[in-house]
């Protein structure tokens, strides 16, 4: 077991671990920590706590020190510092005429480098852009170009469901989701339904698919040939979390008729390889291709962003 304490940079954000060493830290405390960046300044959100070793990422980088208030008041003159960066960033954007939307700036705790995040429809030649803004704030600039996904989360806003957006509130995380998962979830495949204020698939696709993935390993499929009490049948819908199933049979007069059965009063007979083609996916499928392609860049992005 490893003592740790867990450190987030943002709100919300991703929950670092930390060395605490012979430090006693509660929640909401202020750390300055050592990352691969250099210090940084975050608040606990996980206090003192023993973990098995295999859970950590290693090595595992120091807690420096509480943090003292000639630390909290560096903190806030960067954060004053990012507003005025954010200013003449803008400035310099708009005089070399780049397409680019800047977003966000951020003055590192040790003030060893300026980040400055944008979103473009492509990639920006900002090479000259750079050497203005280290000539002006002298020190090492980047320029980051992010996700939309990122972009939403930094301006926040309200969700279908009515509420702040989870990437707003509590997400700290942006996990893969598919059309499979809504699929799955018997959800509309219209893209404008499943879609978020980002224009990606809600991320709250995820939250519940692995009891769905769980239920359907034990369901047959829409398609499926099932033996019933009343015969031979078809399974004409699933309704995954209550377990039930939609079966089309036929009387002894050849009519069809439906019922529905518990999927544990049922035997499968013949279940199918491949999930059907509804008509709406059928009708939505060039889009739903388009919004699954996106997922894979925004995954591959977000993989290249965690490796730098």
């Amino acid at each position: 077991m490893k003592n740790i304490v867990g450190v987030r940079f943002k709100k919300p954000g991703k929950i670092y671990f930390f060395d605490p060493g012979d430090l006693q830290i509660a929640n909401h405390d202020f750390v300055v920590v050592e990352t691969a960046q250099g210090q940084e300044y975050g608040e606990v959100a996980i206090s003192n706590r023993n973990v098995p070793e295999e859970t950590i990422v290693k090595p595992l980088k120091k807690v420096v020190r509480i943090a003292t208030y000639k630390d909290k008041k560096h903190y806030e003159e960067n954060k004053q510092k990012e507003k005025e960066a954010f200013e003449i960033c803008k400035k310099k954007i708009k005089e070399h005429k780049l397409d680019m939307t800047l977003t966000e700036v951020e003055f590192k705790f040790d003030n060893s480098k300026v980040l400055f995040y944008f979103t473009a429809d492509g990639r920006i030649d900002f090479r000259e852009l750079v050497k203005d803004l280290a000539s002006i704030f002298r020190t090492r600039i980047e320029l980051r170009q992010i996700g939309v996904r990122d972009e939403v989360k930094r301006i926040g806003g309200n969700g279908v469901c009515g509420r702040e957006l989870c990437c707003c509130s509590f997400l700290g995380n942006f996990e893969t989701v598919s059309i499979k998962m809504a699929k799955e979830q018997n959800m509309s495949l219209n893209p404008s339904k499943i879609s978020g204020n980002c224009g990606r698939l809600m991320c709250c696709l995820k939250y519940e698919q692995e009891v769905y993935e769980e239920k359907i390993k034990r369901l047959p499929k829409i398609g499926a040939i099932v033996k019933t009490e009343d015969g031979e049948g078809t399974v004409e819908g699933v309704e995954t979390l209550k377990e039930k199933l939609r079966i089309k049979l036929k009387d002894d007069n050849g009519e069809y008729y439906y019922k529905k059965y518990e999927a544990k009063d049922i035997k499968i007979i013949k279940n199918v390889e491949e999930d059907i083609l509804n008509e709406e996916e059928k009708a939505n499928l060039k889009e739903l291709q388009e919004l699954e392609k996106l997922e894979k860049m925004d995954k591959k992005k977000r993989q290249e962003e965690e490796l730098s």
